[in-house]
C-alpha cells in the first residue's frame, strides 16, 4: 500500500453469505498481502442461518495471524455487527468492506490516496461519483438519489451516497465515533457520518467500481422504510433532542437503551 504507514483492520460484516464468503476472505487476504502493508481481517457472522460462520472460520485457520472470525448469536443488524466488530481492531486506519464482494478490495487504495490528497479523515465510497462505474437496476438508483437529497436536506453532509458499503476510517474517528451509535441496521452508516461531521471531522468521496454478484439486491421495502425512519430519528436525537451533544447525561438517565429497545 503506497504512502500508508501504520496497520490497517478490515472489517467484514456477513449474513447468509454463504456462497461468497470463502472466495471474498480469501480475495481480502491476496489483495491485502499484494498491497505489502500491515493488515488484519475481521469477519463478524450476524447471527446467520446458513453455515456462513463455519465457512469463515475454516478459511480463517489457514491465517490464524490476520484473519478473526466472530459470531452474533442472532442477527442484531448490520450496525450492531460492526458496532462489536470495532472492539477486536488493533490497526491505525479501519477499513468496512462488504462480504459479497460487489466492491472489490482492490479499490482501498484510491481510498487511501484520497485521504492522503485531501487530508480527509474519512473517505466513503460513492455510488453517484461522477467517476464511478455501477452496475445495478435503474430503480436503484432512483432511491439511492432521493435518499441523497433527503440527507442533504436533513443534515447537510458534505458526501452523496452515505450507504456505499465501503469506507475508509483513521482510528480516532472511530475510537470517538462509534460509541455513539444507536442504529442497529441499514442507516448506521448514516448515524456515523452525521456524527463524524457534526463533530467537525473531514470527509470526502471516492469513486467505486460497483460489479453486483446477485441479480438482485437484498434490500426491500421494508429495509428501505426502516431505513427513513432511522434517519428521521438520527435527526431527532441530533438537531432536536441533542442527545449526541448531551450524551453522558443521557445515558445516566438510561434512555440510550431506551431508543435502543424501540427499534428492536
Amino acid at each position: 500500500m503506497k504512502n500508508v504507514k501504520g496497520k490497517i483492520s478490515v472489517i467484514m460484516p456477513a449474513f447468509n453469505e454463504a456462497g461468497h464468503i470463502g472466495y471474498s476472505i480469501e480475495e481480502t487476504v491476496k489483495t491485502f498481502n499484494d498491497f505489502g502493508c500491515q493488515w488484519e481481517l475481521i469477519v463478524i457472522d450476524d447471527g446467520s442461518s446458513d453455515n456462513t460462520f463455519e465457512i469463515a472460520e475454516q478459511s480463517s485457520f489457514k491465517y490464524p495471524e490476520q484473519v478473526t472470525v466472530k459470531k452474533n448469536p442472532y442477527n442484531l443488524g448490520k450496525g450492531r455487527a460492526i458496532k462489536k466488530a470495532v472492539h477486536y481492531i488493533t490497526g491505525d486506519y479501519v477499513v468496512f468492506l462488504d462480504a459479497d464482494m460487489d466492491l472489490h478490495p482492490v479499490q482501498v487504495q484510491t481510498l487511501f490516496d484520497i485521504m492522503r490528497l485531501d487530508n480527509a479523515d474519512i473517505v466513503i465510497g460513492s455510488k453517484l461519483h461522477p467517476n464511478s462505474v455501477v452496475n445495478y437496476p435503474f430503480e436503484r438508483r432512483i432511491v439511492s438519489f432521493v435518499y441523497y437529497l433527503f440527507v442533504r436536506i436533513l443534515f447537510n453532509l458534505p458526501c452523496h451516497d452515505t450507504q456505499t458499503g465501503l469506507k475508509l476510517f483513521k482510528i480516532e474517528v472511530v475510537r470517538k465515533v462509534f460509541p455513539r451509535i444507536l442504529v442497529r441496521r441499514f442507516a448506521y452508516d448514516l448515524e456515523v457520518l452525521a456524527n463524524a461531521h457534526h463533530l467537525g471531522y473531514r470527509i470526502a468521496e471516492a469513486p467505486i467500481v460497483l460489479s453486483p454478484k446477485r441479480k438482485y439486491g437484498r434490500i426491500g421495502t421494508f429495509a428501505v422504510i426502516s431505513t427513513l425512519i432511522d434517519t428521521l430519528a438520527v435527526f431527532y436525537r441530533m438537531h432536536i433532542l441533542k442527545y449526541y451533544d448531551n450524551i453522558d447525561y443521557y445515558r445516566r438517565k438510561g434512555l440510550a437503551k431506551e431508543f435502543r429497545r424501540m427499534r428492536k
